[in-house]
């Protein structure tokens, strides 16, 4: 039997159109089928589910392309159930994890494996990218080709850099022969060496080991070098200093197939986060300095930066509480997704479209995936929220089973209310 769901007094928009109208929206098995301003102006026709949205905005559902879900492997820290959780309530309706899990995912069986726990879940629609090395050790490329077939979106080594350039330049060739995307880690091992946070003033400051900005562009630099050379697709993930962020520019301006990400914290804070040798701001790569953060301000408003990603990272206590060299790099940030993303819009530099492009259309074009756009066919997996609802974060209330977030006590607008995958209610604020 065909399910309908009306969404009726929406303020519906869709970054990928252009699209900011009041309407309506109706969704039958799963998938949009009409919306406009008068598609219910003679009254709403029999569904078996209808939301008043109330003038709400009512959006494609947020494509979070970088978390790490800790499952299989590390449960204590996060599930595929739990992460999926969060997920609803952030408004987020479909994660990409890393493979940097227990068994790595570079086997198809993992693939599978991440597949049938999202099924069995029917929460959020989870994919997976595969490792681009065997065992992300940085030897031996994968079977790309397999694991795309199985469902593998990108390849990357997760939170490590693949830094062999030979490796690097097969892996980019390998990859173009079947169109597939290459991720990296932009960050050279060597430089960082021992560094836990950004050089400089502040770090000596400290006395905390540094880890200079260019580590960050060297990485970036050489790959573009080997694309240029091999032709493909390249993706640098959360980047964070003004040098990588002009390297992608001038690379896009060369005609380079070049897309990169970067996370909140890195648009939301800067080095001076981590002043009280706070664990919960130690991430990889660090924190910059005032001037980066700026610069990837400035790269997602001329679109240099193509998307947002939450980088999700959850960590138990035991990880993170931990004098600051010793604690584990990363923070949680699926549920905070959407509130840091719109100060963007309310800070002024970025329109409402503009800011949610970022983490809708934006993210989908680069996986080439179905959703994350408002269009007759499309998957009805949608969000309907209030940007400007006041709330505090409060890491308390979070449903992921970390609470590893920088963020506690911030006062930020715009809250998830529901957030549907395929017509279906997965998560109602209270």
């Amino acid at each position: 039997m065909t399910k309908r769901t009306a969404f009726v007094n929406a303020r519906l928009l869709d970054p990928a159109s252009d699209l900011d109208m009041t309407g309506g929206l109706l969704a039958e098995d799963g998938k949009i089928t009409d919306f406009g301003p008068d598609l219910f102006k003679d009254g709403v026709p029999d569904v078996d589910q209808l939301v008043q949205c109330d003038g709400l905005c009512l959006a494609p559902g947020l494509i979070d392309m970088r978390v790490q879900v800790r499952e299989p492997g590390e449960e204590h820290k996060e599930t595929i159930e739990s992460a999926s959780h969060a997920a609803a309530a952030g408004g987020v309706t479909a994660m990409v994890c890393l493979p940097n899990t227990e068994p790595v995912i570079d086997d198809i069986s993992v693939v599978e494996f991440v597949a049938r726990r999202a099924r069995e879940i029917k929460m959020v629609k989870l994919y997976c990218y595969g490792a681009l090395t065997r065992g992300m050790e940085g030897e031996q490329i994968t079977e790309m080709g397999l694991l795309a077939d199985s469902g593998a979106l990108g390849f990357t080594d997760g939170i490590k850099a693949l830094t062999d350039p030979l490796v690097m330049r097969r892996a980019l060739s390998y990859a173009r022969t079947f169109g597939l995307l290459v991720i990296q880690h932009p960050e050279d091992p060597d430089m960082v060496d021992d560094g836990v946070m950004n050089e400089g003033e502040l770090a000596s400051r400290l006395g905390l080991p540094g880890i200079p900005a260019v580590a960050e562009v060297m990485m970036v630099e050489r790959d573009l070098r080997l694309l240029s050379l091999t032709g493909g697709r390249y993706h640098a993930s959360h980047l964070s200093t003004a040098a990588s962020i002009n390297a992608v520019r001038r690379a896009k301006f060369d005609g380079l197939d070049v897309t990169c990400d970067t996370a909140p914290h890195y648009f939301a804070l800067n080095e001076n986060a981590v002043s009280d040798y706070r664990t919960f701001a130690k991430v990889s790569p660090p924190l910059r300095s005032e001037q980066d953060r700026n610069a990837v301000v400035e790269g997602l408003k001329d679109g240099t930066i193509d998307a947002i990603a939450s980088d999700h990272a959850p960590h138990d206590q035991d990880s993170k509480r931990l004098p600051f060299v010793q604690a584990e790099c990363g923070i949680i940030g699926l549920e905070t997704l959407l509130p840091l993303t719109l100060e963007l819009y309310h800070n002024g530099h970025l329109t409402l479209l503009e800011a949610l492009g970022k983490v809708t259309a934006a993210p989908a074009s680069i996986l080439r995936l179905p959703s994350g756009r408002i269009n007759r066919g499309a998957p009805a997996d949608l969000l309907l929220f209030d940007p400007n609802r006041p709330w505090t974060i409060d890491e308390e209330k979070f449903r992921s089973k970390s609470n590893n977030s920088p963020f506690h006590d911030r006062p930020v607008q715009g809250m998830a209310v529901r957030t549907f995958v395929e017509g279906r209610t997965i998560y109602t604020a209270i």
